[in-house]
């Protein structure tokens, strides 16, 4: 799943080894995000909330967090 946070950058969540893992994505390859734990039992639905949690410093007025 790809999220943009508030327009600055985007992440790659992915479900890897029961377990999420996070990704700066680039064109050709991806740099694992060894900064952001996501726990284990998080369903997706609820990702978006917590990157959005994480990073609320980041938001201008009227931006959020969005699934790509």
């Amino acid at each position: 799943m790809i999220f943009n946070i508030y327009g600055r950058f985007q992440l790659d969540v992915r479900r890897e080894n029961d377990g999420w893992v996070v990704y700066h994505p680039a064109p050709g390859k991806r740099a694992r995000v060894n900064e952001i734990v996501i726990p284990s039992t998080m369903e997706a639905e609820e990702i978006g909330i917590y990157l959005d949690d994480i990073y609320h410093e980041l938001a201008g007025p009227g931006q959020r967090v969005e699934r790509v």
